[in-house]
């Protein structure tokens, strides 16, 4: 989309750094809308791995008057819709936007608020269907979410297990010092696998996760951009798929289409990966029909 004019600052602001898969998708839907970085965009970015932080940093982002912001999970919307005014936002969240109140109509947001998610509420249940082809006879589960954020995915897990008459044993977490009286709990619990839901502490402290569950021979799922972590299975659609679909939308605002305008979209795109090796660590043996439909470890 050449042709925009003087080039346009567009702000990013999330948890995590600039190798993050998002960052990356959100990019290369720069360039799928023909926008070059440095002709027609300017990216003033503002990351970091620490929640506390979250509040300076929109401030600061905000001061450099973008003319929109790009913002990759609710937490870091939260942060930044008390200061942006009416800049432009585009959100990428794994949430239900109009369910979690980031916008009050998918069709039409109104405000200077829109964006993409990757929520599918279907998701938990496939996941729990994916741990119970591992472990026949799950009835315990162990899940792990963020306490920094809103639970709407641990409720929807939680719902989920009990759907498929499975005891669930939740765990909240903002300290990585918790990790190991989580595991404790879990392991009191009977827990016979773990969910690990895909919020920022997760994705931020995911190798940690990964390597508890391992010492403890815990069969284990996290989303799909967890699999940089090299868990026993991933599951879901990639935040970057999302964050690269959100960079069209910015596209449009840039050209002059209000955000109140544009409706939010949802990105489904499942993939599962295995890691059979990871599978052995923790005592059991993937099944075939996890092994057949599934990218390996090599693909992660």
């Amino acid at each position: 989309m050449p042709g925009l004019g003087p080039t346009k600052r567009v702000g990013v602001f999330f948890m995590g750094d600039a190798s993050h898969r998002s960052f990356a998708g959100f990019r290369a839907g720069l360039a799928d809308a023909g926008l070059a970085e440095g002709r027609d965009v300017q990216l003033e970015t503002r990351f970091t791995t620490r929640f506390e932080e979250l509040p300076r940093l929109a401030s600061e982002l905000v001061a450099t008057r973008p003319d929109a912001i790009a913002v990759i999970g609710a937490v870091a919307l939260f942060a930044l819709r008390t200061v942006s005014g009416d800049i432009p936002i585009v959100f990428t969240v794994v949430l239900d936007p109009v369910a979690t109140g980031l916008v009050p109509d998918a069709a039409r947001p109104g405000g200077h608020v829109t964006g993409v998610t990757n929520f599918d509420p279907a998701q938990a249940r496939a996941q729990i269907a994916l741990l119970k082809q591992v472990v026949p006879g799950l009835s315990r589960l162990a899940i792990l979410g963020d306490a920094d954020v809103p639970d709407a995915l641990g409720k929807a897990a939680t719902a989920a297990a009990a759907a498929d008459g499975v005891t669930a044993h939740l765990a909240l977490l903002r300290d990585p010092a918790g990790l190991d009286e989580a595991f404790a709990g879990f392991r009191a619990a009977g827990a016979q696998a773990l969910l690990v839901l895909e919020v920022p502490f997760c994705n931020i402290h995911g190798r940690g996760i990964v390597e508890r569950a391992v010492a403890a021979r815990l069969p284990h799922l996290l989303f799909r951009d967890g699999a940089r972590h090299r868990p026993m299975l991933a599951y879901g659609t990639p935040l970057g798929a999302a964050a690269r679909r959100s960079a069209s939308l910015v596209a449009r605002i840039l050209s002059g289409t209000p955000p109140g305008a544009i409706a939010t979209e949802t990105v489904a795109a499942p993939e599962l990966l295995a890691n059979p090796a990871v599978a052995r660590e923790v005592g059991v043996d993937l099944p075939p029909g996890i092994l057949a439909s599934a990218s390996l470890a090599t693909a992660f």
